[in-house]
């Protein structure tokens, strides 16, 4: 005769809990972005609790579960295999079992391949339940002392220069501070470009938030853009926030106009355009197509 398995459990501050088992569904759970400490208890019920748990690196999770004295399985689900392993976990779901998805760090989906689970769960008619905890992107949005009544996340910049100084011309009249995520080798080259699209506005680097060498770098995007540049190496996990445009500077088309005819009598047509997309908040390649058109009548 098998013996029966042990319940699951978690300890924390020392005292050993009982993790109840999870109604069928799928479980977004956050976990700590940095902080280990930053975990809900909510979460370490699901992550003891549930049936499965998948995750991206089961490494990364591994220390995790170790903190808190969770011994579990893991399911590996990540970008490279969610084509074969998405399936099967939906199917334990519909078959009446808990699974728990956690990213490496933070809120599933925010820049992860969770996304396509879930829309394969509604797909699947099966349970989704969100846990909350950390964001990074919440995290630096308050840390970074800019507006945070509107915000709109904006994920990676693409790699390329075309492709990322047209993803930022496009962002330049969102009503509200930009958060970025990007990569510690990109960040001298993002905020250049940043720069160069947003030259007036206020930012905040916050880098390694809730960690041991947790910084927030401020100032307008000119002076980041040449703090970083002049560093030998930066390290770590960094997100970048952008503070809105002003409401005075944002124009109309026909504005736009009227002062790229005043900007042509005295500058080349990509400087009346740089200038003017900084006066209105339009985006710069638009106000240069216009002001070709308007130097050629």
């Amino acid at each position: 005769m098998t013996a029966p398995s042990s319940p699951p459990i978690y300890t924390l501050f020392g005292t050993v809990r009982p993790a109840p088992k999870p109604e069928p569904g799928l479980y977004l759970v956050a976990t700590p972005i940095g902080n280990l400490s930053d975990i809900t208890i909510r979460a370490l019920e699901i992550i003891a609790g549930a049936d499965r748990l998948a995750c991206e690196d089961t490494r990364v999770t591994g220390k995790l579960l170790q903190r808190f004295a969770i011994e579990r399985r893991m399911t590996p689900y990540h970008e490279h295999n969610a084509a074969e392993a998405g399936p099967a976990l939906i199917e334990a779901v519909a078959a009446g079992e808990s699974v728990a998805l956690v990213s490496d760090a933070g809120t599933p989906l925010v820049s992860d391949p969770g996304y396509r689970l879930v829309q394969e769960a509604y797909a699947a008619g099966v349970s989704v339940v969100p846990i909350p905890g950390a964001s990074a992107a919440t995290t630096a949005l308050v840390a970074s002392g800019l507006p945070s009544d509107a915000y709109f996340f904006a994920g990676f910049l693409p790699q390329k220069e075309k492709a990322r100084g047209e993803r930022l011309e496009a962002l330049i009249r969102v009503p509200g501070t930009l958060i970025f995520f990007e990569a510690p080798h990109r960040i001298a080259a993002s905020l250049a470009a940043m720069a160069e699209v947003f030259p007036d506005r206020p930012a905040a680097v916050c880098r390694e938030l809730t960690k041991l060498h947790e910084t927030v770098y401020r100032g307008t995007l000119p002076e980041l853009a040449a703090e970083f540049a002049a560093m030998a190496e930066v390290r770590g996990e960094i997100v970048v926030c952008i503070g809105p445009p002003a409401e005075e500077t944002v124009a109309a088309g026909e504005d736009a106009d009227q002062i790229l005819a005043g900007l042509l009598g005295e500058m080349k047509p990509a400087k009346a355009a740089q200038e003017a997309a900084r006066l209105t908040g339009l985006p710069r390649r638009d106000l240069y197509q216009r002001a070709l058109d308007m130097k050629g009548k």
